[in-house]
C-alpha cells in the first residue's frame, strides 16, 4: 500500500481517487446484447447464456424441483446462519416502516403520504467466483416487507446449468417469487423488457461486474428504474493509536479480497499504527486463499497520515466511502461528524464483514463517492410515495386568493380558472332561487 503523509489539502481529490475503469469501450456490445434480447426475448438470452456461460439452458426458471433439491442440499448449520441473518435483516428493515398520517395544513385541507410498494421488482445477483446469496436476503427481504407483488431475480447458471443451492435457499427464505437461470447483461435486458417467460419489472437492484453495470446504466435512461449507480466496492477505516493493528488489517484486507478493482484506505492521526498494519497485512496475506486479487487491489490503496482527527473526518466526507469503520478512541464523538458515507461501522468489535452478512443492516451500497447523494438500499428502495389530498368547499376557499394569485402571475390561466369554476359553482348554489 502506498503511504501518504500530511498531504496539502489542494492534494486530497487527486489521492481520493477510485481506480477508474473506463466503460465507453463496452457500451456498443452492452447495447447491441440488449436490443437483442428486446426483439428476440428468449431466444437470444438462450443464445447468450450459451455463449458467455457456456451452457446450454432449456427452461430458463428454476423449477420446484430444483429448489426442492437445494433446500435438501443445504448443510443444516448454514441453514442456521442464514436464518439469523434473515432475522436480523427482517427486524431492521421492518422499522423502516412509518405509519400513514393525515396532516391538516389549513382548515379544510386535508393531506397525506401513503407508501405504495413498487408492484414488479427485478434482484440481480452475480455468479462468478463465489454465489453471493448474502445479496439475495439484502434485496429479497426489504422487497417482501414492502409487499412488492412480483420479485424476480435472476443470476447466471453454473458449468451444470444449475443455480447455487445456497443462492436458492437465500431466495425461498427472503420470500422470491421467480427465479431465472439467467446472468450478465442478457439478464438486465430480461427483466427491462421482459421476455416469453420473464416478466418485464419496474425497477432493478443489485450488483454485477462492468458489463452489468453498464446495462443497467443504460435501460435506467429510458425503460426502467435501477437501485443507484455502482462501481467497484470500498471501504475506509478512520483510526487513531486506540485501534488495533491486527483487527484494521483484516478490514483492510477483507475489502481487498473482493477483487483487483476494489478499493481500501485508511486516514489515521497515528504514524507509528502504520508500521503496524502495514506487519500486519502482510502476514495475514499469507493466510488468504484470494492472496493474489488481495495484492494487486492493495496496488490501488492508501494509508494517509493527517495531522488531526478534525483533518481526518474532512478528508472522510471528501472521500465519501462506501463502507467506513471508525476505531478511534471516542469514535462516537467522531461518527457524529460523518456526513458522507454508505454505513459506519463503530468501534474496534464492528467488522464490515458484520454488515455483509448479519448484523440486520443493508450491504447493498452507494461506491464511487455517491454516498454524497445517494442512500444505500433500504426500505423505501422499494417503496413509491404516493401524496392524497382532500379539501373541502370552505378549505378552497381559503386557499383559493393565493392559488388565484400565483397561478396568473406564472400566466397560467386555466389553473385559476379550476379554481374559479368551483368557487362560482359553490356561490350558485348558495344564492337564493330566481322567479
Amino acid at each position: 500500500m502506498q503511504v501518504i503523509k500530511y498531504p496539502a489539502r489542494e492534494q486530497w481529490s487527486e489521492l481520493l481517487q477510485r481506480p477508474q475503469i473506463d466503460s465507453s469501450a463496452l457500451l456498443g456490445t452492452v447495447q447491441a446484447v440488449l436490443d437483442d434480447v428486446r426483439k428476440n426475448g428468449d431466444k437470444a438470452v438462450r443464445a447468450y447464456t450459451e455463449r458467455f456461460d457456456k451452457v446450454t439452458i432449456t427452461h430458463l426458471e428454476v423449477s420446484k424441483d430444483e429448489m426442492d433439491e437445494a433446500v435438501r442440499s443445504i448443510d443444516p448449520l448454514l441453514k442456521q446462519a442464514i436464518e439469523m441473518a434473515r432475522r436480523n435483516i427482517w427486524k431492521f428493515h421492518a422499522e423502516q416502516q412509518h405509519e400513514t398520517r393525515e396532516i391538516q395544513t389549513s382548515p379544510g385541507v386535508y393531506c397525506w403520504q401513503k407508501a405504495i410498494a413498487i408492484e414488479k421488482v427485478g434482484l440481480y445477483i452475480p455468479g462468478g467466483t463465489a454465489p453471493l446469496f448474502s445479496t439475495v436476503l439484502m434485496l429479497g427481504i426489504p422487497a417482501s416487507i414492502a409487499e412488492c407483488k412480483e420479485i424476480v431475480l435472476c443470476t447466471p447458471p453454473g458449468k451444470d446449468g444449475k443455480v447455487h443451492p445456497a443462492v436458492l435457499y437465500a431466495a425461498k427464505v427472503a420470500g422470491v417469487h421467480r427465479i431465472f437461470k439467467i446472468g450478465g447483461t442478457q439478464a438486465i435486458a430480461a427483466m427491462a423488457y421482459g421476455t416469453e417467460s420473464v416478466p418485464k419489472v419496474y425497477k432493478i437492484f443489485g450488483p454485477g461486474n462492468q458489463y452489468v453495470t453498464a446495462a443497467k446504466q443504460l435501460v435506467s435512461l429510458r425503460d426502467v428504474a435501477i437501485d443507484m449507480p455502482a462501481g467497484p466496492s470500498e471501504v475506509e477505516v478512520l483510526a487513531d493509536d486506540a485501534a488495533n493493528p491486527a483487527f484494521v488489517a483484516a478490514d483492510l484486507l477483507s475489502q481487498a479480497e473482493h477483487g483487483i478493482d476494489s478499493q481500501s484506505i485508511l486516514i489515521t492521526v497515528s504514524e507509528s499504527l502504520i508500521e503496524k498494519v502495514l506487519e500486519e497485512i502482510e502476514r495475514q496475506l499469507h493466510q488468504l486463499p484470494k492472496a493474489e486479487y488481495a495484492r494487486k487491489s492493495l496496488e490501488n490503496s492508501k494509508i494517509i497520515l493527517v495531522g488531526s482527527l478534525e483533518e481526518a473526518v474532512m478528508m472522510t466526507n471528501e472521500y465519501a466511502p462506501e463502507h467506513l469503520i471508525i476505531a478511534t478512541r471516542y469514535y462516537k464523538g467522531v461518527a457524529e461528524n460523518i456526513v458522507n458515507a454508505g454505513s459506519v461501522f463503530l468501534g474496534n468489535y464492528t467488522p464490515e464483514s458484520a454488515g455483509d452478512y448479519a448484523s440486520g443492516t443493508n450491504h447493498t451500497l452507494p461506491t464511487n463517492g455517491y454516498a454524497k447523494a445517494y442512500s444505500g438500499v433500504n426500505l423505501d428502495s422499494f417503496v413509491r410515495k404516493v401524496t392524497f389530498q382532500e379539501i373541502s368547499r370552505d378549505g378552497l376557499t381559503n386557499l383559493s386568493n393565493a392559488i388565484i394569485l400565483m397561478a396568473e402571475n406564472e400566466e397560467l390561466q386555466a389553473h385559476s380558472n379550476a379554481v374559479k369554476i368551483r368557487l362560482e359553482e359553490a356561490n350558485d348554489r348558495e344564492s337564493p332561487i330566481r322567479h
